[in-house]
């Protein structure tokens, strides 16, 4: 008897230029850099090393997650394969921080504060979403379009923020929100999850670390 595989594969887009830059990006829309570009490429021939195939596959409403997933599936050899974009999935929105140096919003804001509004689950920028924010706008997302995707056993990609994605990891990894602010997620590393029937979690494979 064949045994149904349901699996999702996450991924951080690859280096914007905000991201080299050191800027706040939120819902700005700047394109990937080189290495962005690089970093998806080598995101798609991990996953093809693995033996990867998508069957369907979502993204932000952002360029560079969009464009990290467009060059991944290029490496798959899967161009054709129809996207979903939703703002859902969007990066966090930073509010008053967006477009700003995180140095200079330090000398603005004072360290702690500015601390406080990067790693509190709870406290937002002024006028942006808190982490908690944005897990309430992402996960419903998930639960609804994405999950059952996976649970039909389709191989799902989604290609989507730092942000966005933790709220989807919080949620697949059980994690507190503690957990979750430590919970590190490298540009262009794809997290392949095996997930069992009841959407708990059988097993996962983190892809990052240097390249083969």
């Amino acid at each position: 008897m064949t045994v149904m595989q349901r699996r999702l594969v996450l991924v951080r887009h690859g280096q914007s230029e905000w991201n080299l830059k050191n800027l706040f990006t939120g819902w700005k829309d700047p394109d990937l850099t080189e290495k962005g570009v690089e970093e998806a490429k080598e995101a798609g021939r991990r996953l093809k090393a693995e033996g990867i195939k998508f069957d369907v596959a979502f993204t932000s409403k952002l360029k560079r997650a969009q464009r990290t997933g467009q060059l991944m599936l290029a490496e798959l050899g899967q161009r054709s394969l129809p996207v979903i974009e939703d703002e859902a999935l969007n990066e966090r929105d930073y509010g008053e921080l967006t477009g700003l140096n995180k140095d200079d919003a330090r000398k603005t804001w004072g360290e702690q504060k500015v601390l406080m509004w990067r790693r509190s689950y709870e406290v937002p920028p002024p006028g942006g979403e808190s982490l908690r924010d944005t897990v309430a706008r992402s996960l419903p997302y998930f639960v609804r379009e994405v999950l059952p995707q996976v649970l039909q056993g389709k191989t799902t990609l989604v290609t989507a923020h730092g942000n966005s994605l933790r709220a989807l990891i919080m949620t697949l990894e059980r994690l507190t929100p503690d957990e979750l602010l430590k919970r590190e997620l490298f540009t262009g590393a794809p997290i392949i999850y095996e997930v069992n029937a009841d959407s708990t979690i059988a097993g996962w494979k983190d892809l990052s670390g240097p390249a083969a």
